[in-house]
């Protein structure tokens, strides 16, 4: 009985030990998430309270988080201009020299792709695409369906590229062309 107990209380111990290992681990990966997220998003997360005040002048401060992702995507928060929103006004890329008026044109910008997409009755993902491809994007995909989808946008890109060429130059690499 004695030998029993004592085998009992090792496998006790070494249930706790495993326990409190996995926690530990857990604990220490999480912190270690975090602590990526914050360092890879920094440079876009600094921009979070003006964005989101910049969209509660339109009711649209929902969308936070939706233009910060766009901002990722298109920057990572880096340069002047960090929603890339001199495209939007008809300008070069990063004519925008001031990160207040990038970020106040970006927001005006998306507030129209967002209002007209809504107006035509197409798909959130369409408006998100269009922020980028322009808001002509919005009438094709009404034209096809109401719908975005990976195919619709390549069809698009490219027959964008093939429009007009020296503005669309996939980076200078025709065998570069990619979506998204």
């Amino acid at each position: 009985i004695k030998e029993n107990c004592l085998e009992v209380m090792k496998k006790n111990r070494m249930l706790k030990f495993i326990k409190r290992l996995l926690l530990f681990t857990l604990l220490m990966s999480i912190i270690g998430l975090f602590a990526i997220y914050r360092y890879y998003f920094q440079d876009v997360l600094k921009y979070e309270t003006q964005v989101y005040t910049e969209l509660k002048t339109s009711d649209l401060e929902e969308y936070t988080p939706l233009l910060l992702g766009l901002m990722m995507q298109e920057t990572k928060g880096k340069g002047k201009d960090p929603m890339q929103a001199s495209e939007s006004l008809g300008l070069t890329k990063d004519s925008i020299r001031d990160t207040s008026k990038s970020i106040q044109q970006g927001v005006s910008h998306f507030k129209d792709v967002y209002s007209y997409g809504k107006k035509q009755g197409v798909d959130l993902q369409t408006i998100i695409q269009s922020y980028n491809m322009g808001i002509a994007y919005i009438d094709f995909v009404k034209k096809h369906g109401g719908k975005h989808t990976d195919q619709l946008a390549k069809t698009y890109s490219l027959s964008m590229v093939e429009t007009n060429p020296e503005l669309y130059t996939c980076n200078n690499n025709k065998k570069n062309f990619r979506y998204p």
